[in-house]
């Protein structure tokens, strides 16, 4: 049980609100499936070219054009090399957020959460809490995300969500910048995540951490201590 008397809860994705293996093995696999034929397709278009053009960077490979067929394959290519090795690059998010919206549209993809986590958000934004989301996806696949689960639309219980264009998710500097936009003291805002050395940096921004131990997780690694918790309903508000 933790005990907390703060004004926002900050949750991570993976790992504390679904399962890595639906992150992995549905969602993963459902942008290494079609990230080819969504670059060709929506090669004309502006937002698609920016992202790749940034890929492309990142990649080694900034001559690479999506308008060209052989350049658009060898982003396609290093699209899915950046994924299989789970590489928390921006544009790839974005070009991932832009695939998912597709297939969650759709309804060929349906967000899995844990059974706890629906009717806890719930509870927490009735309660008058301030819950809101940092993931290294995008902020337009978070709002898919939590937009199409299978409890259904999960969104009006968050307030707000953060990725990788606030900072690194493994640096102070980014939770407390957090801490700023909710117009928060650091202290006042809970941060769950799986990841020890996520929660070591928010601990160091002041913030008051919980790690979550959900099935299929990994060792969590990092330096610090962190009260765990398998369920969101062991936090006493």
């Amino acid at each position: 049980m933790i005990v907390f008397g703060g004004r926002g809860i900050l949750l991570d994705v993976e790992g504390t609100t679904s399962s890595i293996s639906f992150v992995y093995d549905v969602l993963f696999a459902f942008a290494r499936k079609h990230v080819g034929e969504f670059l060709w397709q929506q090669r004309l278009d502006p937002t698609v070219q920016t992202a790749a053009a940034a890929l492309a960077v990142e990649a080694g490979a900034a001559d690479a054009a999506i308008v060209d067929p052989d350049g658009a394959t060898r982003l396609a290519l290093a699209a899915i090399d950046l994924m299989n090795r789970d590489v928390k690059s921006t544009p790839l998010k974005a070009l991932q957020g832009m695939i998912w919206r597709n297939g969650f549209e759709s309804g060929e993809l349906v967000s899995h959460v844990f059974d706890d986590v629906p009717e806890t958000l719930a509870q927490w934004a009735d309660s008058g809490l301030d819950v809101r989301i940092y993931s290294s996806g995008s902020i337009d696949a978070q709002k898919l995300f939590f937009g199409h689960t299978a409890a259904g639309n999960l969104t009006p219980h968050l307030r707000g969500h953060y990725d990788t264009t606030t900072g690194p998710k493994r640096e102070p500097a980014s939770y407390r910048a957090i801490a700023a936009d909710m117009g928060m003291e650091p202290r006042e805002i809970l941060f769950i995540s799986d990841i020890g050395e996520e929660l070591d940096a928010a601990r160091q921004a002041g913030m008051a951490t919980a790690l979550a131990i959900r099935p299929g997780n990994r060792d969590p690694g990092g330096r610090l201590e962190h009260e765990s918790l398998e369920s969101f309903a062991e936090i006493v508000i």
